[in-house]
C-alpha cells in the first residue's frame, strides 16, 4: 500500500513516478511531486522507484491573479 495525496492506493512491484502519474491521469504541466517529503525532478520520474509503504504528493501548480 502506498500512500498518494493522504489516500491509500495499492503498491504494484516495479513502480515508477512516471508510472503512476500516467495511471492517475497526471497530465498537468506544471506538477511538483514529493516521495516521501522529498522532490523528485521530472526528468527521474522515470528511474525513480515507489516502494510499498512510500509516500508521494503530486502537486498541481497553478497561477492565478
Amino acid at each position: 500500500m502506498i500512500k498518494l495525496n493522504n489516500r491509500d492506493y495499492e503498491w504494484q512491484e516495479g513502480l515508477t513516478v512516471e508510472e503512476l502519474m500516467k495511471l492517475k491521469n497526471f497530465t498537468y504541466a506544471r506538477i511538483i511531486v514529493y516521495l516521501n517529503a522529498e522532490v523528485v525532478s521530472a526528468e527521474d520520474y522515470a528511474s525513480t522507484m515507489i516502494y510499498d509503504g512510500d509516500e508521494v504528493k503530486a502537486i498541481h501548480l497553478m497561477a492565478g491573479g
